[in-house]
């Protein structure tokens, strides 16, 4: 088994920490189940990173929140493997759903007459199945690479989650191939700079985009005997703050998502 050692280690700090990252926790699946209720069919792929999103903060949160109130804080290799699996998995289903935006967006500003017919239900299906299979295939060689190695030194995580760097700097083997996995997924993944224009029209789009691949950049983009305990904030950027923003910043700067929750506020007080 393993110990996350969490974001702080002193007593006094837990209950404050568990108070705070449960409001998070709150405000991300309320905020994004109000997105994918309040959603209109143009805005297919936003609904379906909502959902992502709330099961990418459900892989960390709920196991950090009963970290904060339990002295032990292990986990067991099996749950720790499992639960980079999913992490992995809904992170990189958050970066191919994002470029899938993109290109949606994309077509429907620089070329909107034509829009019904190249982005089809069977393009957005399509689009969807490569979002959710490669990012899954991508995550179970990782899980496959990181279940080779050997741990026989420490067994204290420094993170408040099973990330890959931490984990790796914990083995006592040989793990190029699986840091070098770990730094160049970022090329699999549809490029951004493509979509400027449609970046430069949509704000919001280039706001979540900035703050996802940013703090990613920071944490992944380099070696491992450079990663300390301080890539932690980094990290709670992409996998807390992002998902728990996305509805403020979708919702706020969007006139239909307006629409759409003043009209679901309509129906919720009719009922």
């Amino acid at each position: 088994e393993f110990i996350l050692l969490g974001l702080s280690s002193r007593p006094e700090d837990q209950k404050p920490l568990f108070a705070v990252f449960l409001t998070i926790y709150l405000t991300t699946v309320i905020g994004n189940l109000l997105i994918i209720m309040a959603i209109t069919p143009m805005y297919f792929f936003l609904s379906i990173l909502s959902f992502v999103d709330i099961c990418y903060v459900t892989v960390i949160i709920p196991k950090m929140l009963a970290n904060f109130l339990s002295e032990t804080k292990t986990i067991s290799y099996g749950e720790c493997l499992t639960k980079m699996y999913f992490f992995i998995a809904f992170g990189n289903t958050d970066s191919y759903l994002l470029a899938a935006m993109a290109m949606d967006r994309y077509v429907a500003i620089c070329n909107p007459f034509h829009y019904i017919t190249v982005m089809s239900h069977r393009c957005c299906v399509l689009l969807l199945i490569l979002s959710f299979c490669i990012p899954h295939l991508h995550s179970l060689l990782h899980i496959l690479l990181t279940n080779q190695l050997i741990f026989c030194a420490s067994n204290v995580i420094h993170h408040f989650f099973c990330d890959d760097q931490p984990v790796l700097k914990l083995s006592c083997s040989s793990h190029f191939v699986k840091e070098i996995t770990v730094m160049t997924e970022g090329l699999a993944i549809p490029s951004t700079a493509g979509k400027h224009k449609a970046f430069s029209t949509c704000g919001s789009h280039h706001t979540v985009v900035i703050l996802f691949y940013g703090s990613i950049s920071y944490v992944y983009f380099q070696t491992l005997s450079n990663y300390t305990v301080k890539d932690r904030i980094a990290t709670i950027i992409y996998t807390i703050l992002t998902p728990m923003l996305n509805p403020f910043i979708y919702s706020l700067r969007n006139k239909d998502m307006k629409q759409g929750l003043t009209k679901l506020m309509h129906r919720l007080k009719r009922q």
